[in-house]
């Protein structure tokens, strides 16, 4: 049980770092924009890569 959890923490931290990287290289979001999904990602990690993933854009 603990390897899957390990998994799935490694996972999530995996993709969360990933959302955080994508933020900074947008060229469509201001600065102020890339500051606000930073911090909502860094204070409610779980729900923030959710919210963002489903809101990025799929071309950018």
């Amino acid at each position: 049980m603990r390897i899957i959890i390990g998994a799935v923490l490694v996972l999530f931290l995996i993709l969360w770092v990933r959302a955080v990287i994508d933020v900074f290289r947008r060229h469509d979001l201001s600065g102020g924009g890339k500051a606000g999904w930073a911090i909502f990602m860094l204070i409610l990690p779980f729900i923030g890569l959710l919210v963002y993933t489903m809101l990025r854009p799929a071309n950018v």
